[in-house]
């Protein structure tokens, strides 16, 4: 806390060292505002200069928060006093400067807070919505809908679990093996690996919408596998392996020992709409199946920048 003097006929303002040390200006004798005024943040000069000129003419205490620049430093200083020449004193009114650059840096933390969180809850809204009308169109029962639709979900919420920040990286991210592994780990018949499924991708990092795109992905790889592939029977094996090459991740999802299987025939089913279209709008990528007769073997391409968003 600073305190300051205003002479308001001669402009001349006196502060303590406190207060030429929030202002960043030398010890003086008296400084006027216009001297002040080169150091407010430009967004706020103009508003603080008029309620400067206004606070002879409120009643009761003011208070007045603004931003000055010091050197390339930001700082928040609260002016605040009595009104209506309350308390003057020849001619020269009296406050006090509060440095309330913490104060200030905490509501904005908030407030991003909050409309992040208001963000990812609408995000979350449109997908299950999105998921609701899919699988709606996809399956016969109220029961199948039900277990599909609750299956999608969870997936989704084990991969907003993982985004949480890396150490030394940039970013909020989950890493990819452990998104894999998450996501994959109900598929197993133990419940844990065992080798049936197994996961070998380097470290990296996945970003909060890239992770959403690809538990989407992963989820209806692996409900594919559950109903026709290689999760379908017990001698059944999953392995996903994942390269980086230049600007590009390359994801390989190989399938062995389930039934023998063909390739589709048709455009495909909602689910695999659903796969090609966040591959390509969300990663910046593609995904391609091979058909041999042990097991299907898919090679999703992803652009790296896109998967760390």
């Amino acid at each position: 806390m600073a305190l300051w003097s205003w002479n308001v006929d001669s402009d001349q303002l006196i502060m303590d060292e406190l207060g030429y040390g929030l202002w960043g200006v030398p010890v003086t004798t008296a400084v006027c505002f216009e001297d002040l005024s080169a150091h407010i943040h430009p967004a706020d000069r103009d508003r603080v200069r008029a309620a400067f000129a206004a606070t002879r003419g409120i009643i009761g205490a003011y208070e007045i928060d603004f931003r000055v620049m010091v050197e390339d430093d930001v700082r928040w200083i609260s002016a605040r006093g009595q009104g209506d020449d309350q308390g003057m004193i020849g001619r020269i009114m009296v406050g006090v400067f509060l440095d309330v650059t913490g104060r200030k840096q905490a509501e904005e933390a908030n407030e991003l807070l909050a409309g992040e969180m208001s963000h990812r809850v609408k995000n979350l809204l449109t997908i299950a919505s999105a998921l609701t009308a899919i699988t709606s169109r996809s399956t016969e029962t109220t029961t199948e809908m039900a277990r599909e639709l609750t299956e999608r979900l969870t997936s989704l919420g084990r991969a907003h679990d993982l985004v949480r920040p890396i150490p030394g990286g940039d970013g909020k991210a989950a890493l990819l093996g452990d998104l894999i592994s998450v996501l994959l780990a109900p598929y197993d018949d133990l419940g844990a690996f065992s080798g049936r499924i197994r996961v070998s991708v380097p470290r990296m990092g996945v970003g909060e919408a890239a992770a959403t795109t690809l538990a989407l992905v992963i989820h209806e790889l692996a409900t594919n596998s559950l109903k026709y592939g290689a999760l379908s029977v017990e001698a059944g094996t999953l392995d996903v392996s994942c390269t980086a090459q230049d600007q590009d991740v390359v994801m390989i999802w190989t399938e062995r020992g389930g039934p023998p299987v063909t390739a589709p025939e048709g455009a495909g089913g909602f689910g695999s709409k659903l796969v090609t279209r966040g591959m390509s709008a969300q990663l910046g990528g593609s995904i391609v199946y091979d058909w041999p007769t042990h097991g299907v073997i898919a090679t999703l391409r992803m652009l790296k920048d896109r998967l760390a968003t």
